[in-house]
């Protein structure tokens, strides 16, 4: 199994930034797909972007243009960097993981977009 650790959320003004980092127990060149996801409150659970092992990344219309992933396969760990950050951006972010035809999620960690 893949256990996995999200850091890097907090609260940021409109327009800053934020990265975020998920470590995983298993070499990552080893997962098929890793990625980030949230769920703002009342809200389900979507998709922000995602990457395979062989380098595909998917992201979502509404964080395409600012929201960056990518990978550090010797430290295990996925990163999302976003950029020009939207109040629409708050949520928890988890961290997700598809290996050997299971999924695995982080804790989350809180993003807030505020002034």
């Amino acid at each position: 199994q893949v256990q996995l650790v999200e850091s890097g959320g907090g609260l940021v003004q409109p327009g800053g930034s934020l990265r975020l980092s998920c470590a995983a127990s298993t070499n990552i060149f080893s997962i098929y797909a890793m990625g980030w996801y949230r769920q703002a409150p009342g809200k389900q659970r979507e998709l922000v972007a995602t990457m395979t092992s062989s380098g595909t990344i998917n992201c979502a219309d509404s964080v395409k243009g600012r929201f960056t992933i990518s990978r550090d396969n010797a430290k295990n760990t996925v990163y999302l960097q976003m950029n020009s950050l939207k109040p629409e951006d708050t949520a928890v972010y988890y961290c997700n993981a598809q290996h050997l035809g299971k999924l695995h999620w982080g804790q989350g960690t809180q993003v807030t977009v505020s002034s």
